[in-house]
């Protein structure tokens, strides 16, 4: 595969900027290289099967740095180095494009960092059945594959993603459904790995099906990164698969504006229009998309494609992520210059993981500027000032048919304790027991 950096993609979006007219974007095909047929570059399989993992397969492409050949020598001990050739041929050949930052191994992944955590979620310790991680009561994560067709290098799962264990044994598979099955208060099974879609369809709707079996589950999610690194694994087939076993959010990751290209949003619309739900969650990278214009510019571009931009993370502080890492203090400077002039639509939610396990804090920017024992005065983000006349607590009255969903309520938060009987509203369901 004979493609180069330098000659890779010089525009791969587009935007007008004539002032004077509307807004259009035009999102580009990824560059092919010649030696490869379009049946080969269009086929998922294919880009799995060719992705680079070695220096010398990355040197055929990309002309490296010293940082870069350094951490192909002994970057791999940290983390596992793929990237699928779509993905590969989106870079720009200066040593701090974007996608390169991602997906390329440096030197400074070696040198020991503020905080450097193997396992900043604290997963390991909210696993309580194979592949599942209970944190939340009401919903788990479902790890169902260990592989990625591209090893982000701000990876927050090295502990587990890249270990080549792809789908989960069967035993383990059981002892998985058997948890899921007998803990009545969770409500949403998130698909996770790994990359989900690394599965066969058949594998992925084994897993669908078998899921949708039990009965208290309502909604399922599949996180992944496909339509951004391999859009061509998306096609109308598989979304009406997905579409079968309804309601399927898919939750992509897209982190920069020239990860749009045809590719990955005709992988956008194939979802879309199949009655998909896509949210987008991205992380704030140093260097990569810290900067409030190239965050509108990813979100405005992904409402357009009716992908709803969810969230906006810290990068976890992952071994070897240190120089990927950007500061709260820069990613609240970003939230509030976006606040007000970017739609609400378009804004997504700035959150933290607390490392080893804490859960997400959210943040928004903070106008209150005082507060008295009946109201609070604001700045709001354009400069207003105003008050707000707070009610007072001896006005504030409960709804009276609160007791129909409490049982429901305290089933949820329970979740993590297992199997219990509650008695359900008389227009709700009742929910089979498992004990």
């Amino acid at each position: 595969m004979a493609f180069r950096a330098q000659n890779i993609r010089k525009l791969t979006y587009q935007c007008l900027q004539d002032n004077s007219r509307p807004v259009k974007f035009k999102f580009f095909p990824a560059p092919k290289p010649s030696s490869v047929t379009s049946e080969q570059w269009n086929s998922w399989t294919w880009q799995l099967q060719k992705s680079l993992k070695t220096e010398r397969q990355f040197a055929e492409v990309f002309d490296l740095t010293q940082s870069e050949r350094m951490s192909f020598q002994q970057g791999s001990e940290v983390f596992n180095i793929r990237t699928t050739p779509y993905y590969a041929s989106l870079c720009g050949e200066h040593s701090e494009d974007p996608i390169r930052k991602i997906l390329m191994p440096r030197e400074e992944e070696l040198a020991p960092g503020l905080q450097q955590m193997l396992d900043p979620l604290g997963e390991k310790k909210n696993n309580p059945a194979p592949r599942i991680i209970h944190r939340y009561p009401d919903r788990v994560l479902f790890l169902v594959t260990d592989i990625c067709s591209v090893y982000c290098r701000y990876c927050t799962r090295k502990h587990f993603t890249g270990q080549d264990q792809a789908f989960i044994r069967e035993s383990d598979y059981q002892e998985a459904l058997q948890y899921l099955q007998s803990h009545a208060g969770i409500r949403e099974v998130i698909l996770s790995g790994g990359d989900p879609l690394t599965l066969s369809d058949t594998q992925l709707e084994r897993v669908l099906s078998d899921l949708r079996e039990i009965e208290h589950l309502e909604i399922i999610r599949i996180g992944t990164r496909i339509p951004v690194v391999c859009p061509m694994r998306i096609n109308d087939s598989f979304s009406k698969m997905l579409r079968k076993y309804a309601p399927v959010f898919l939750m992509t990751h897209f982190n920069h504006p020239k990860e749009l290209t045809a590719e990955s949003t005709e992988a956008l619309r194939s979802l879309v229009d199949h009655g998909v739900p896509v949210f987008n969650q991205m992380v704030l990278l140093n260097g990569v998309n810290n900067h409030p214009a190239i965050v509108q510019a990813l979100s405005r571009r992904l409402l357009y494609l009716r992908v709803k931009p969810y969230y906006m993370f810290q990068c976890d502080p992952s071994i070897g992520t240190d120089h990927l890492r950007t500061s709260l203090e820069d990613s609240l400077e970003i939230q509030k210059e976006l606040w007000g002039n970017l739609s609400g639509l378009a804004m997504p939610n700035l959150s933290l993981d607390i490392p080893d396990g804490g859960g997400k804090a959210g943040y928004t920017p903070n106008f209150e500027i005082e507060r008295t024992a009946k109201k609070i005065f604001f700045r709001g983000w354009d400069g207003v000032l105003s008050e707000y006349v707070n009610p007072q607590p001896e006005t504030i009255v409960k709804p009276i048919d609160a007791a129909e969903y409490l049982p429901e309520w305290e089933q949820l938060k329970s979740g993590k304790q297992g199997p219990s009987f509650i008695e359900c509203a008389p227009n709700e369901r009742i929910l089979p027991q498992i004990f």
